[in-house]
């Protein structure tokens, strides 16, 4: 596997609450992981609706078109979508592999336990409690 930036969107995703704007590293290990929506116009109306969650990032936190960056050439970037009440997220990175900070090759030294995926686990588990 290998590690990409990502950007976390504005969604209704209850996994990905109070992170919209948020880029971190991901790691990634997938093959078969490209977006494809068909049309032009599934596409959007999952943009209209607040449905992309997350997408792939450059350096700068802009979206990311090609690879590397972009590790399978999704269109638009796209890394992640969600159910329009929020509560189903599906996403081709992996937020389980890199939950600590010590699971990153680098990390910024204010990272002391988790890394920035772990509020997505706690964002589940509050959602069910």
């Amino acid at each position: 596997g290998r590690v990409s930036l990502v950007r976390i969107e504005e969604t209704n995703s209850v996994f990905l609450e109070g992170m919209a704007g948020s880029c971190f590293p991901i790691a990634v290990a997938h093959g078969e992981g490209r977006a494809d929506f068909g049309s032009a116009e599934l596409q959007q109306s999952l943009v209209d609706s607040n449905g992309i969650a997350m997408r792939f990032a450059d350096n700068y936190g802009n979206t990311a078109a090609k690879y590397p960056a972009n590790p399978n050439g999704s269109p638009d970037g796209i890394a992640g979508i969600s159910s329009a009440d929020g509560r189903v997220t599906i996403m081709m990175p992996h937020p389980e592999r890199v939950f600590r900070a010590s699971q990153n090759s680098w990390h910024p030294n204010d990272w002391q336990e988790d890394a920035p995926s772990m509020r997505m686990f706690r964002n589940a588990r509050k959602w069910l409690a």
